[in-house]
Formats: C-alpha cells, sequence, structure tokens
C-alpha cells in the first residue's frame, strides 16, 4: 500500500510542475503582448516623426476641382468659434466650388449671432444656416429619424449637397488654409495611381489660457467680427466669464485640457497613426473627414448619413461602413484605398478651462459610445497604457527562462521593479518627443489669419516645460485604465449635448428622459395634434 507521504509528495510536485507551467505560459503570452504593443507604438512613433515636420505644399486645383460641400454642426459656443468656422471660408480652393453648411438645433441656439456675422462678413462664398427646426420633412413626420442629435442636425445639409464631396468637420475644430485643397486631391488621388473612399485628419488639442481667447474675443469685437452677447450653453458670456477662472486656477479645477492636449499628441496620436499606416482596421476620427455621397448612399440605400441616426459613434460607424464593404466601382473590378489619412495636416481644437473631472467624464462618454463599435479593442484597451503594459513585460522578462540564462536577470522582485520602471521612462521619454514634435506644429502653415492659439504653437509658446508636461501625462497613465475599466464595466449611459442617451448592444441609442422631459415633450405634442 503507497505510504501517504509519498502520495502527498507526488501530488505536491505534480502541481507544482503544473502551476509552473501555467506561469511560463502566462508569462510568454504577456511578453508577446508587450511586444505586440511595442511595435506597434514604434510604428506610431516613427511614422508621426517623419510625416509632421515642415508645412505640406499646397494643392493647386482649377477648372478640375469637384464642388465640396463643408458641413458644420454646431452647438453652444465653443472658445474660439468665430476664428474656428471661418477657417472653412477662407480655404485656398476655388471659392465657386465651395459650399458651407452651419447646423444648428434651433433659433435660440447661442451660436446664432456668431454665424450671422460669418455670413455677412464673407458674401462672396455659398454660406448658408440650416435650422434643424425648419427643417418640413422633419417637423411634419415625412422623414422619420432617430434620436442622434448631431445626425439630425446634419441631415438637411447632407440632403441638400452640392457635388459628391462632403466633408464632415466638427465646429470646434481649426484648419490650415490648404486641408481642403490637400484632402481632395488624397480623396482624388491626385498625383497618385489610387483613389480613397474616405479620407480624415490626426486630431488634436491646444489647451489655452482663458486670458488668451478674452483677448481674442475683444478684438474680433472691436473689428466687428464677434458679437459681445454671444453666450454658451449655460447662458453665460463666455467671453466675460473666462477670466474668473483664474480665481480657482489649481490644476485639479483646469488641468483636464492640458491632460487631454497631451493625452492627443501622445497615446492617442501613437495608436492613430500606426493604426492608420498598418491599414489592418479602421482608425477614424469624426472631427475632419470627407467622403462621397455616391459612395455613402449606395452602401446605405440612399439614406446617407441619416442611416445613423439612431446610432452613436457614428463617425467610427461611416468610417467602417465604407472600410469593410465594397462600392459599385469595387465590384466592377477597380482598386480603391479603403481610407487614408493626410498626414501632415491636424485637426487642431482649442480648449480652456476644463477640469480633470471633466476630462475623466469626456473619456468615458468617448470609450462608452464605441464600446459595442469595436469590443474586442475596448476591451483589451486598458493592457495597452505604459503602466499596465509595462507591468506585463517585467513579469515576461523576470519569468522567462531565457532572460535569466542569457541576460542574468534574476527572478526578483527587485528586478521586476527595476524592468517596469525601465520599461515607462523609456515610454515618457518616447511620448515627449511626440508631444515636442505634434505640438511645436512646425508643420502647420501660417499666415496673417491664423489665430493667436495657432501662432503660439510655432513659436514654442504652447510647448509645457517638462515638469509641467510630466505632471499632465502622469495624471493621465495613472487614470487611463481606470476610466476604460469603468467605462467597460460601469454602465451603458452616457451625456451628450445636454442629453442623456443609453447604449444598447446593437450599437444604438436610446434617450433616457426624466419626468419632467416626457412630460414636456408629451405636452407639446398633444398640442401639436390639436393644431394639426
Amino acid at each position: 500500500m503507497l505510504d501517504p507521504g509519498v502520495a502527498r509528495d507526488t501530488l505536491v510536485s505534480y502541481g507544482g510542475k503544473y502551476a509552473s507551467t501555467l506561469i511560463l505560459l502566462a508569462a510568454t503570452g504577456s511578453f508577446i503582448w508587450y511586444c505586440v504593443v511595442c511595435t506597434v507604438c514604434a510604428v506610431g512613433f516613427v511614422q508621426t516623426l517623419r510625416s509632421y515636420r515642415k508645412p505640406p505644399p499646397i494643392v493647386q486645383w482649377g477648372a478640375d476641382a469637384p464642388h465640396v460641400t463643408i458641413i458644420r454642426p454646431i452647438k453652444g459656443v465653443e472658445p474660439c468659434l468665430y476664428e474656428c468656422l471661418a477657417c472653412t471660408v477662407r480655404q485656398k480652393y476655388p471659392r465657386e466650388k465651395v459650399h458651407i453648411r452651419f447646423c444648428i438645433a434651433d433659433r435660440s441656439e447661442p451660436s446664432l449671432p456668431t454665424l450671422e456675422r460669418l455670413v455677412q462678413d464673407f458674401p462672396d462664398i455659398d454660406v448658408q444656416i440650416l435650422i434643424e427646426a425648419e427643417d418640413a420633412v422633419l417637423q411634419d413626420g415625412t422623414l422619420n429619424l432617430g434620436p442622434n442629435p448631431k445626425i439630425r442636425n446634419m441631415s438637411r445639409a447632407y440632403r441638400e449637397t452640392v457635388g459628391d464631396v462632403v466633408w464632415f468637420l466638427d465646429c470646434n475644430v481649426w484648419v490650415a488654409k490648404g486641408v481642403l485643397g490637400r484632402m481632395v486631391a488624397r480623396l482624388e488621388g491626385k498625383g497618385t495611381n489610387r483613389k480613397y473612399k474616405f479620407v480624415h485628419h490626426l486630431p488634436l488639442v491646444v489647451d489655452v489660457e482663458p486670458e488668451a481667447i478674452q483677448s481674442q474675443a475683444r478684438q474680433l469685437m472691436q473689428s466687428g467680427n464677434l458679437d459681445s452677447d454671444r453666450t454658451d450653453t449655460d447662458g453665460q458670456d463666455i467671453s466675460l466669464s473666462l477670466p474668473n477662472a483664474r480665481q480657482q486656477r489649481s490644476f485639479w479645477n483646469t488641468g483636464g485640457g492640458r491632460v487631454e492636449e497631451m493625452f492627443l499628441s501622445t497615446a492617442h496620436g501613437k495608436f492613430y497613426v500606426a493604426a492608420n499606416s498598418l491599414l489592418i482596421i479602421n482608425a477614424s476620427n469624426g472631427k475632419s473627414n470627407m467622403v462621397r455621397r455616391s459612395h455613402l448612399d449606395s452602401l446605405t440605400s440612399g439614406q446617407g448619413v441619416d442611416y445613423f441616426s439612431s446610432n452613436i459613434c457614428e463617425d467610427y460607424l461611416l468610417g467602417n461602413l465604407l472600410f469593410k464593404n465594397q462600392i459599385p466601382a469595387e465590384k466592377a473590378g477597380e482598386v480603391w484605398g479603403r481610407h487614408a489619412l493626410c498626414w501632415g495636416d491636424v485637426a487642431l481644437q482649442p480648449m480652456t478651462s476644463m477640469s480633470v473631472k471633466g476630462y475623466w467624464n469626456r473619456r468615458i462618454r468617448w470609450n462608452r459610445a464605441r464600446m459595442f463599435a469595436v469590443p474586442i479593442a475596448t476591451f483589451v484597451e486598458p493592457a495597452t497604457e505604459s503602466l499596465l503594459c509595462s507591468v506585463h513585460g517585467a513579469f515576461a522578462i523576470t519569468t522567462l527562462p531565457f532572460f535569466g540564462t542569457y541576460l542574468g536577470i534574476p527572478k526578483t522582485w527587485t528586478a521586476f521593479a527595476l524592468v517596469w520602471l525601465l520599461s515607462v521612462s523609456i515610454w515618457c521619454l518616447a511620448d515627449r518627443i511626440m508631444y515636442l514634435r505634434l505640438n511645436s506644429a512646425s508643420y502647420v502653415e501660417m499666415d496673417e489669419d491664423t489665430p493667436e492659439f495657432a501662432r503660439l504653437l510655432r513659436g514654442d509658446g504652447m510647448l509645457r516645460p517638462f515638469w509641467q508636461w510630466l505632471r499632465a501625462w502622469v495624471v493621465r497613465e495613472l487614470i487611463a485604465s481606470p476610466v476604460e475599466t469603468w467605462a467597460l464595466w460601469g454602465g451603458s449611459q452616457i451625456e451628450w449635448r445636454g442629453r442623456k442617451f443609453r447604449v444598447s448592444t446593437d450599437m444604438k441609442v436610446h434617450e433616457v428622459l426624466d419626468a419632467t422631459t416626457e412630460y414636456a415633450r408629451g405636452l407639446n405634442g398633444h398640442t401639436k395634434a390639436r393644431s394639426d
């Protein structure tokens, strides 16, 4: 009969071998993951340094220039709104081929005076203000759209486009004067052997001091280019309320913009550029993108942007639709590029006085909006961040026999900590280099109409001292994985454009109404029915 002690020792021995095998498998998986993430980061890093060095050349267009309809949905008074909207009117492109549509919900929109001023200031170009509440086919029920407020704003502009090329551009974005010409050239394959179905820009944020925005607002008002009564979505005069931010100028109250600025030019920038270099998956952002209406209509049974009216994250879904599906020309045998980043140009958003909590909420909303659109990417995203990804690397390097045998790295907690610290330090250094390249804006064309927030970039005025930058970097890295984890597991409700929505697994959104709103809408509907 087997001695109990021998049996116990045998089980422990087998158990130890089994546990050791599992640890080695886990370490191998961690090493592979670490190498994949680092490779993607390296591709984004190198491609950024190569592609964002100097201003891209102006593309000259003549009679062969296609008509372009520029659609800009607007909600509230964003910082530097006049300059951000005026940049599209000032594009170096045949003026008779440019058609600009500012889209708002109703006449109570606080940005309306600014829009009316823009129409007056540029009478020689086709600029129109389209109001959702005055769209007959929406109001009489002929066209029944979902709750997405951005799509509802843009619906009429899209239905009334002039020409086939459509440029969707957020209201809070500024671009240089040559951008439109280069975008169309990229879309049309000018100078190359391939046209593209969809082109877009790398998004960046510049955090501007409130005093700088106030100074610019005063200059515009003095020149008659801005009304003094412009208000934000809370009904406050934005140009007068900004200086009050100085009373509570702590990092936690106003540092969210610095964190966002740093994030988009480092972590987000690396993966965005890498994804658009490798073209394995669709990676597009809704800040600035250009498509052909004929292509979009062919894939949506003629609905165009209305097709996404029940969805959130419509920018990604639109790009993904074109990325994954063949247009009629492709089915006929033509070769088309799925989508392309416009290298050397950026969609620049000025921002001011956003708190760190505001940044947290912004990231939660953004991640939660896309978690059902790209579930796998959303699920693994926390492990791509520097702190957690470096844990994978340190665990693998201090566990796998290869590193101990050939590099003499011991299997100790001290070695683990040192490897982790080295990995994070290299990651931080690469991010700092990327930040210096993108935020120096040496690649942005400048002239007399370039707004102050973009001019500051060229003169190193917006390059944060290292310790200021490092503070934003550390805060972003510490909260990155918690933000992504909470967005994934903390529910499906988001707040967007002042309204609450619940995101469902089919990527559709359902508006969440409180009792007061439901009653008011029901009353309005009853009154309308009686009047009819």
